[in-house]
């Protein structure tokens, strides 16, 4: 009888944390969800600030700081990205890689964004294929992309994809699988010219 009572609350307190711990990884993303569309909509003003545009052309904007509007119609994607791709600043959900060009820049613009959590605005990235449209929306202007091929996988360490390029490319990261960062997911899209921009 001894036994059985301390044995009775062990399983009871395990019982206890298991269903508490169950909560609380059911409810993280959910969390991060509400915590996401809170900024995005703080940061969508950043766009439309006074200076924004002078900010862009400077690459003055602070890390966390709407830097850009992503717009991927045909997985339904609509999110503010930010300067930044420390944790603080993906909390946004997307943001740029400060040490690579910015939309429209001769270059590789590259932008990370989550796939699970955080409003989770790069969770369909792996049905893009190409020929799909992207647009950045600036506070100097508007540039749309092209994907130029279907999305591919390389390694967690492969930083190669965002580095430098020739011609004028856009690069989107995600981990990959979902809910997982041992790979990362790649879509690749070139800058569509302006009419009467070669």
């Amino acid at each position: 009888m001894l036994v059985r009572r301390p044995l009775r609350w062990a399983i009871t307190a395990v019982s206890v944390i298991l269903a508490v711990s169950s909560v609380g990884f059911l409810a993280y993303p959910l969390a991060t969800d509400v915590l996401q569309h809170r900024l995005q909509r703080r940061l969508a003003a950043d766009l439309r600030r006074p200076g924004a545009a002078d900010s862009y052309r400077s690459r003055g904007v602070a890390e966390g700081v709407g830097l850009t509007r992503l717009r991927i119609p045909g997985i339904g994607v609509d999110v503010i990205v930010v300067e930044g791709t420390g944790s603080r600043a993906l909390r946004a959900g997307a943001g740029h890689y400060p040490t690579t060009p910015l939309p429209g820049e001769e270059g590789n613009v590259a932008i990370a964004g989550h796939r699970t959590t955080y409003g989770k605005p790069f969770a369909n990235l792996d049905r893009l294929r190409a020929g799909a449209a992207i647009t950045l929306e600036t506070p100097v202007g508007r540039f749309a992309y092209r994907v130029s091929r279907d999305p591919f996988v390389v390694a967690n360490t492969d930083r190669s994809v965002i580095g430098p390029a020739t011609g004028r490319i856009l690069t989107l990261t995600t981990c990959h699988p979902k809910g997982s960062a041992r790979r990362r997911l790649v879509v690749r899209a070139e800058l569509v010219p302006a009419p009467g921009r070669a």
